[in-house]
């Protein structure tokens, strides 16, 4: 299985009484289906899966592998601080056919590269369906050097494909590669998209983000992807407003949230505590720039 292209990472939605909401989740499926992504994430970071529960877990991913069925890739998250813990929740989403796992090195007190190696082949053991190691320090505690994502791809067949959200990622993709020659490996960016253009001038394969416009990253993969560089530049450009609106650190989840809510996906916005909401004046500036991008970048399907 090839890694490539975009990849949306779905949020996981919540009635207005803070249970999980099965419809809406669904109704993000298909919107991003209908949008032409090549897979889709559940329980990534920004699916809030650090505040659902192990039942809420199983519910969210069983709801979108079956309601997806077989149309596209799906790939669970599945980190764990512990490895026998990680490889259970591997486990776990193989049986419920999730196509491969993303798991991110387990946080521990004195980790180092031995340890990170020995984890990702205890994984590599128990399953057999593609890894997505995900290099973010922010959640691991713990930065990657591209020397030891090639070294695990080199010793780790399975796990050949990394989501590299430790900026600056376009340096670091032209690194991972110069250091696993001779290897098939497949990058693929995050950040919400932010670097998009500049990650795949530097040889990425794609994109991972939970992005509310997957339609901007797919046009922009696909023009570069066709050879027409120049024109991928001129739709990245267009659209990196809204990547970089949507980016705000600590509020980025309730924005995505709420454009979702706006594209008729979700019927309620809300994350949850303590996650922090939408202010008004945060959703002022939105529908501000959303109208813009309609008005002046003429992108009339845009949702204000």
């Amino acid at each position: 299985m090839k890694i490539q292209g975009v990849f949306s990472v779905l949020p996981t939605p919540f009635t207005s009484g803070g249970l999980v909401d099965a419809e809406s989740l669904c109704r993000v499926v298909d919107l991003f289906i209908t949008a032409g992504v090549n897979g889709l994430t559940a329980l990534g970071v920004t699916g809030e899966v650090a505040r659902l529960t192990e039942a809420e877990r199983v519910l969210v991913l069983g709801t979108v592998v079956d309601h997806v069925r077989g149309r596209v890739p799906v790939i669970a998250g599945a980190t764990a601080d512990g490895t026998f813990t990680c490889i259970e929740f591997c486990r776990q989403a193989v049986s419920m056919h999730a196509s491969a796992v993303m798991v991110s090195p387990p946080r521990m007190a004195k980790i180092n590269s031995e340890a990170v190696v020995a984890h990702y082949k205890a994984l590599a053991a128990a399953i057999d369906v593609p890894i997505v190691v995900q290099d973010y320090p922010p959640i691991s505690g713990y930065a990657m050097e591209p020397a030891l994502l090639a070294r695990i791809a080199r010793e780790v067949p399975h796990a050949r494909t990394i989501k590299l959200e430790d900026p600056p990622t376009p340096l670091k993709t032209s690194r991972i590669l110069a250091a696993s020659k001779g290897l098939e490996i497949d990058i693929l960016g995050g950040l919400g998209g932010m670097y998009l253009l500049e990650e795949l001038i530097s040889g990425a394969s794609g994109v991972m983000t939970g992005f509310a416009y997957p339609e901007m990253l797919l046009e922009v993969v696909k023009l570069f992807c066709s050879g027409d560089v120049r024109s991928a530049a001129d739709a990245f450009y267009r659209y990196v407003p809204l990547m970089r609106f949507e980016f705000q650190e600590g509020i980025g989840m309730a924005i995505r949230k709420e454009i979702l809510h706006r594209r008729g996906a979700l019927a309620d916005s809300g994350i949850r505590q303590p996650g922090v909401v939408a202010d008004p004046s945060t959703l002022t500036a939105l529908e501000s720039l959303l109208e813009w991008m309609r008005d002046k970048q003429g992108i009339p399907w845009i949702s204000a």
